[in-house]
């Protein structure tokens, strides 16, 4: 992975920054991508010399253009993308916001699709490449309380498997990690102790133990339309 160049939308925290962490020991040149520019630019000055900090809200096509465009002008052209950015607005259907049904299923899944077409278009005209999105063990299992997120995340392996297809013959895979409960912002709120009995490893895990998966599967040349649970066993109880 020497030399090569990897957006990371979502970038700048959680597990969008243990894989830039982990790209940038591989030696891969790093796009940290989030909607906060200043968090972004701590990430990527934290990686060292050459890497980039960008702004972009994905739930805006022009934005996304508009990123691919400033990171290909001056790292090169892009060999992986990871979506890692995602907002998450826990609640009953019954009582869930029209707001916030759209601006999950924007982020979480038009996002996705935003980005994975801005780097198809480019790693077509460049002979190759590797995605993986950030799906979530309840877009596979669901969960009560969390209907319009795991539609979202649903919608990503679908999707993911999809494009997995269209692409294989150019030489690009699309790939998804797919994780149960993770130490990052989003579960910071989370009754850790008592969800805990329900993952059979008896833990959360680490960003870093998914940032893991998701280097197997950019660097798994046979390995497409695939979907890697990293849960410490949670789908078994769920």
């Amino acid at each position: 992975m020497m030399g090569k160049v990897c957006a990371i939308f979502g970038g700048s925290r959680g597990i969008g920054k243990a894989v830039a962490e982990l790209l940038e020991r591989k030696g891969c040149h790093v796009a940290i991508v989030a909607r906060n520019l200043e968090v972004a630019q701590n990430t990527a000055h934290s990686l060292g010399a050459g890497h980039l900090a960008l702004s972009c809200d994905i739930s805006r096509e022009q934005e996304v253009q508009h990123a691919f465009e400033e990171i290909q002008r001056k790292l090169g052209p892009i060999n992986y993308l990871v979506n890692a950015a995602g907002i998450n607005k826990d609640g009953l259907l019954l009582r869930t916001k029209t707001e916030d049904m759209v601006s999950q299923i924007h982020t979480n899944l038009l996002g996705t699709m935003f980005t994975c077409k801005a780097a198809v278009k480019s790693m077509i005209h460049h002979q190759g490449g590797a995605i993986v999105n950030i799906g979530s063990v309840v877009g596979l299992k669901g969960n009560s309380g969390q209907s319009i997120y795991s539609a979202s995340k649903a919608g990503i392996v679908g999707f993911s498997r999809s494009l997995a297809k269209e692409v294989a013959r150019k030489q690009i895979r699309v790939n998804v990690v797919a994780p149960g409960f993770i130490h990052t912002e989003m579960t910071a709120h989370l009754e850790e102790d008592e969800l805990k009995k329900a993952i059979p490893l008896g833990r959360f895990g680490d960003p870093h133990e998914v940032a893991k998966a998701v280097l197997f599967l950019l660097e798994s040349p046979y390995v497409t339309g695939s979907t890697l649970i990293v849960d410490g066993g949670l789908q078994l109880s769920i």
